[in-house]
C-alpha cells in the first residue's frame, strides 16, 4: 500500500512539474454561432416582422426599429431625432405619460426609445401573457406620440444643460472635431447637437419627423421569446399594427465623405491640465472584405489591457493612464480611431509612440499568440452577447437597419477565426498609415503647440 501511495504521489508531482503556471491555459476555438430559426413576414402596410421562439423563460423581448436616427436630422437642426426618441413615451393621442407608465407597471413591462446614427428604436419586454398589451403600447407611441409642449420645454432645457456638461470634457471636443473632419458633409459628421439647434426645435418639427420617418414600410418589428404559435402571434401584431396606414418610405440622407488625408488640428483650451489626442479616418462598412481583418487589427492595436497601445503607452512608457483603439461601424462606412490623454510635457514622445505602433502594424506580421488571443476574445464577446433575448433581438434589428443578411451573424465567428496575419498587415498598411490620418489634439496651445508642430502643419482653433 505504501508503494502505491508513493507511486501516486510521484506521478502527481511529475505532472505538476509539466504545467507552466506562468501562462494562461489555451482557450479552444469557439464553434460557429447557430442563429435560432427566424420566421419573417410582412404586413400589407409594409411592416416587416421577425419572430424567434425562445421558451427558456416566459418572457418576450420586443424591438421596433426604423431606418432613421440622426442622419435624418435637418442640417440646421441636429438633435431632432434624439429629441423625438426621448419624447415618444411622454404621451400619445390616447394615453398620457402617466397612463403609459401605469399600464406598463401593471403588467411589469418596460418600454423605452432611443436614436442612433442610422436608426431609431422602441424596445421593451414583458411576460408572455401580456404580449398583446405591450404590442398595443408600442404601436401607440410609434404612431400617435403627441409631444406635449410642457414635456418639450423640459426636455430642451435639460438637454442644453447636458450639452454644456458634455462639452466641458476635452475628449468630447476632440471626438466631435474628429468626426466633422473625417466625414465632411455626410450626416455622420454630426455627433452632438448645438444648444441653439436644440432650442430651435418646435412641436411641429417633432410631428413632421414622426410622420416622415416612423412609417410601417420603414420599420421592422422583432419579437424574441416565449411567443405563441406563428399564426397567433401574427394575429396579435395585426390587431395593433394592421391599421397603421402605409406611407412612402423616406430616402436615406447621405453626402460625400472626403478622401482620407493627413491633417493636424489643435483645439486650444487654455488651462487644460493635459492633452487629449484623437487620431482616425473612415474605413469600410460591414459588407466589405476588409471589415473583419480590420476588426481584428484594431483590437490587437488597442482593444483592452493586453493590446499593443495599452502595453506600450501606459505600461512601458507611463505616458498615459489609458490608450485604446476602436472601430465604430455605421451603415455606410466605419471610423477607426485611437485615443489617449497625456501630460503636456510628454505629448511629443507619446504621439511618436502612438504613430510608431500604427506603422508597425502595417510593417510586421502580428504574432500567432496575439492573433489567437484576440480572435478568442472577439468571438467570446460576440457569442456572449447573443445568449440573451435582448442580444438576439438587437442583433436582428441591426441586421435589417444595416442591410445585412442574417448569415452575417452565423458567419461572424468563422470569419474572425479565418483572419490571417498577412490580411491584418495589409489592412493596417492601408488604413493605419499616418499619411492618411486625421489628428485632433485638445489642450493648452501655449504648452503643446510647439511640440505638435513638429509633426506637420497645424490648424488651430479656440475651444468654444
Amino acid at each position: 500500500m505504501k508503494a502505491v501511495i508513493l507511486f501516486t504521489a510521484a506521478m502527481a508531482l511529475a505532472h505538476a512539474q509539466t504545467i507552466d503556471r506562468t501562462k494562461p491555459p489555451e482557450t479552444p476555438p469557439l464553434s460557429p454561432f447557430k442563429l435560432p430559426a427566424v420566421k419573417e413576414s410582412k404586413l400589407a402596410n409594409g411592416l416587416t416582422v421577425l419572430m424567434v421562439e425562445d421558451k427558456r423563460i416566459p418572457l418576450v423581448t420586443l424591438r421596433l426599429v426604423f431606418n432613421g436616427g440622426d442622419r435624418f436630422d435637418p442640417p440646421a437642426q441636429p438633435g431632432l431625432a434624439e429629441t423625438v426618441a426621448s419624447l415618444l413615451k411622454e404621451g400619445t393621442a390616447t394615453r398620457s405619460s402617466r397612463q403609459l407608465a401605469e399600464e406598463l407597471a401593471d403588467i411589469g413591462a418596460s418600454l423605452d426609445a432611443g436614436a442612433g446614427a442610422d436608426s431609431m428604436n422602441i424596445s421593451g419586454n414583458t411576460l408572455s401573457e401580456h404580449l398583446a398589451k405591450l404590442l398595443a403600447m408600442a404601436a401607440d407611441v410609434a404612431r400617435n406620440a403627441s409631444f406635449p409642449q410642457e414635456e418639450i420645454d423640459l426636455r430642451k432645457g435639460n438637454r442644453v444643460q447636458e450639452l454644456a456638461m458634455q462639452r466641458s470634457q476635452s475628449a468630447t471636443l476632440a471626438n466631435e472635431k474628429l468626426s466633422k473632419l473625417v466625414f465632411g458633409k455626410h450626416p455622420y459628421a454630426q455627433t452632438l447637437p448645438t444648444p441653439a439647434a436644440i432650442s430651435s426645435i418646435q412641436r411641429k418639427d417633432l410631428l413632421a419627423y414622426r410622420d416622415k420617418v416612423l412609417v410601417p414600410g420603414n420599420a421592422t418589428l422583432v419579437l424574441v421569446g416565449a411567443i405563441p404559435s406563428e399564426a397567433q402571434t401574427l394575429a396579435m401584431i395585426k390587431q395593433s399594427f394592421d391599421s397603421w396606414a402605409a406611407k412612402p418610405v423616406p430616402a436615406l440622407p447621405g453626402g460625400d465623405i472626403p478622401a482620407p488625408a493627413k491633417s493636424i488640428t489643435l483645439i486650444d483650451r487654455a488651462g487644460s491640465a493635459q492633452a487629449d489626442i484623437q487620431i482616425g479616418r473612415h474605413t469600410v462598412n460591414r459588407l466589405h472584405p476588409d471589415y473583419m481583418p480590420l476588426v481584428v487589427a484594431t483590437t490587437i492595436l488597442g482593444g483592452g489591457a493586453s493590446s499593443r497601445l495599452f502595453v506600450n503607452i501606459r505600461e512601458k512608457q507611463g505616458y498615459a493612464y489609458d490608450a485604446s483603439a476602436h472601430q465604430m461601424a455605421y451603415k455606410d462606412t466605419a471610423i477607426v480611431s485611437v485615443s489617449t490623454q497625456v501630460r503636456d510635457e510628454v505629448l511629443e514622445p507619446a504621439l511618436k509612440a502612438v504613430i510608431a505602433e500604427l506603422e508597425k502594424m502595417g510593417k510586421e506580421p502580428v504574432t500567432p499568440q496575439e492573433l489567437s488571443n484576440m480572435k478568442n476574445y472577439l468571438n467570446g464577446i460576440f457569442v456572449m452577447g447573443l445568449t440573451s433575448q435582448g442580444g438576439v433581438a438587437s442583433q436582428l434589428a441591426g441586421m435589417k437597419v444595416n442591410g445585412l443578411p442574417f448569415s452575417f451573424l452565423e458567419q461572424y465567428v468563422t470569419r474572425i477565426r479565418s483572419v490571417e496575419p498577412d490580411q491584418i498587415q495589409r489592412v493596417a498598411a492601408k488604413y493605419f498609415s499616418p499619411s492618411n490620418l486625421t489628428v485632433v489634439v485638445v489642450g493648452d496651445g501655449n504648452k503643446i503647440g510647439p511640440a505638435l508642430g513638429k509633426f506637420g502643419k497645424v490648424t488651430g482653433e479656440k475651444a468654444q
